[in-house]
């Protein structure tokens, strides 16, 4: 029950900031709801391919125009990491889990 309940309040938090055209309208002010977007959009990464900084800047370029403060939140939250200027997206356990909160 609480895994549909969860798949339910993330499809409706999708569905509210993102555009039909796959876009991010703005960055989500509650911390629940940016991190449903922020898991949203590093889901679309290969785990464990490297990637350069000009490549992530790139891929958040087509969801959003700030691309670092997003960029920034996905290491913060340990949705990758960094090394230098490039970045790996992490195992799905190192990541905050918006379902905690």
């Amino acid at each position: 029950m609480k895994s549909s309940t969860n798949e339910a309040y993330k499809a409706s938090v999708i569905n509210n900031f993102m555009t039909r055209e796959g876009r991010l309208r703005h960055i989500p002010a509650q911390y629940k709801k940016k991190l449903v977007i922020l898991e949203h959009l590093v889901e679309q990464l290969e785990e464990g391919r490297v990637y350069p900084e000009k490549e992530i800047n790139a891929y958040i370029q087509t969801y959003h125009e700030d691309f670092a403060t997003i960029r920034r939140e996905f290491i913060i939250h340990e949705y990758m990491s960094r090394d230098r200027e490039m970045y790996v997206r992490n195992p799905r356990e190192r990541w905050t889990k918006w379902e905690e909160v």
